[in-house]
């Protein structure tokens, strides 16, 4: 996750509580993926951005895990997402999200 995000994160959760905020992320492989999941809940495990050892325990899913796509209407997640499910490893991302979520995210246990 880069810099900017990580600081725009942690100010929306400043603001809002982190009770308030879910990040859905986008990435296309597993392992950027995990390593995004990871940065908003337990910290920055790359030490390089202002999530470095701040746990926020956010909710974070990705825009192609099984339950977020249950969450959206049809039609629009067909219109955004559906050709992303012909290309990306959809198991593996939604594994590696799905672990991080259930070990760190306060917000789901």
């Amino acid at each position: 996750m880069d810099l900017e995000n990580q600081k725009r994160i942690k100010e929306l959760t400043e603001t809002y509580g982190p009770e308030n905020i879910i990040v859905v992320l986008g990435a296309g492989e597993a392992e950027i993926s995990g390593l995004a999941a990871e940065t908003v809940t337990l910290g920055d495990p790359t030490y390089a951005g202002c999530l470095t050892g701040v746990s926020l325990g956010l909710g974070v899913y990705h825009a192609v895990e099984p339950i977020f796509k249950a969450a959206c209407p049809k039609d629009v997640y067909e219109e955004h997402l559906g050709m992303m499910e012909m290309i990306l490893d959809i198991d593996g991302i939604s594994n590696e999200v799905s672990s991080i979520r259930e070990q760190y995210s306060q917000y789901n246990k």
